[in-house]
C-alpha cells in the first residue's frame, strides 16, 4: 500500500517482507544552505551579465552605424561583429559591472527575507520599518547603478575601455551635459511609454472586437461560443506589452548610444573650433 508508505519486499530466498517508510526528521545542512546561497548569487550574476552583453552588443552596432561617415560603408553583420568583439575583448568588464548589480540585488534579497521573517512577530515593528527604509535605499541604488552601467557599456562598446575607466569617463560626460541628459531621458521615456500604451490599447481593442464584439467568432473558429472572452483579451494585451517593451528597450538603447556619440562629437568639434580660433588670433 504505497498510500500508507508500506510495500512488500521480496528477498533472494523468496520470502516476502512487509516494509514501511516512516518520516522521522528533516536534517538541514550548513553546506547545503551555502550551496543554495551560492547558486542564488550566481543566478543574479549570470542574469545581469546576459543583460549587459545584450546592451553592449547593441550599443556597438549602433555606434558603428553612427561613426560611419558614408552609410553605404556600414559593414555587413554589424550586430554579429559587435557580438564577437564584445565576447573577445569585453567579457571581463561586463562581468565586473554585472557583479556590482548582483551584489546589490543579493543584499535586497537578504533584507526581504529578514523582513518576511519579522512579519510573524508583532513586537518587531520598528525593525520592519527600518528594513523597509533599507529596501527603498537599495532599490534606488540599484536603479542608479543600472543606469550608470548602461552608459558605461555604451562607452565600452565605442572605445573599448575597461569598466572603471569607461564609468569615470561617461559619468564626467553626462555631468558636463546634465541638462541635455535630463531632458533627453524624460522626453524619450515618456514618448516610449505612450507608444507602449498605444500598442497595448490597440491590441486589446482588436482582441475585444474579435472575441467579444462579434458573438459568432467563437462558433466559427472554435466550434462553440466563447462564454468568457476577458481572459484571452488580457493575455493578448500582456503579450503585446512584452513585445512592445522589448522593442522600446532596444530603441531606448539606440537613443542613449546616439546621445553619447553626439556628446563626444560635440566636445571634439568644440575643441577643434577653439584651437582654430586661437591659431587665427595668434
Amino acid at each position: 500500500d504505497f498510500a500508507n508508505g508500506s510495500f512488500n519486499l521480496v528477498t533472494e530466498d523468496g520470502r516476502v517482507i512487509l516494509a514501511q517508510c516512516i518520516f522521522e526528521d528533516f536534517v538541514t545542512s550548513n553546506f547545503l544552505l551555502g550551496i543554495q546561497v551560492y547558486h542564488l548569487f550566481g543566478l543574479f550574476w549570470i542574469g545581469n551579465w546576459i543583460i549587459a552583453l545584450g546592451e553592449c552588443v547593441l550599443a556597438g552596432a549602433f555606434a558603428t552605424y553612427y561613426w560611419t561617415f558614408d552609410k553605404k560603408d556600414v559593414p555587413w553583420f554589424a550586430v554579429f561583429r559587435a557580438l564577437l568583439r564584445t565576447l573577445i575583448y569585453h567579457t571581463g568588464s561586463l562581468a565586473f559591472g554585472a557583479l556590482i548589480i548582483a551584489i546589490v540585488q543579493f543584499i535586497r534579497f537578504i533584507l526581504g527575507y529578514i523582513q518576511r521573517q519579522l512579519k510573524k512577530r508583532k513586537e518587531a515593528r520598528w525593525a520592519q520599518i527600518m528594513l523597509s527604509i533599507f529596501q527603498c535605499c537599495f532599490w534606488c541604488l540599484e536603479k542608479i547603478l543600472r543606469y550608470i552601467n548602461r552608459q558605461a557599456y555604451i562607452e565600452i562598446a565605442i572605445y573599448g575601455y575597461n569598466f572603471c575607466v569607461a564609468t569615470c569617463k561617461v559619468v564626467s560626460l553626462l555631468l558636463r551635459n546634465i541638462v541635455r541628459t535630463v531632458v533627453k531621458d524624460n522626453i524619450v521615456r515618456f514618448l516610449l511609454f505612450l507608444g507602449e500604451i498605444c500598442i497595448v490599447a490597440v491590441v486589446a481593442a482588436i482582441a475585444w472586437l474579435a472575441f467579444g464584439g462579434y458573438t459568432n467568432y467563437g462558433e466559427d473558429v472554435w466550434g462553440r461560443r466563447l462564454n468568457y472572452y476577458l481572459i484571452p483579451v488580457l493575455l493578448l494585451a500582456f503579450v503585446a506589452y512584452l513585445v512592445a517593451a522589448g522593442f522600446t528597450g532596444v530603441f531606448l538603447l539606440a537613443v542613449d548610444t546616439v546621445f553619447i556619440c553626439f556628446c563626444k562629437l560635440f566636445i571634439i568639434n568644440n575643441s577643434c573650433f577653439k584651437k582654430y580660433v586661437n591659431i587665427q588670433y595668434k
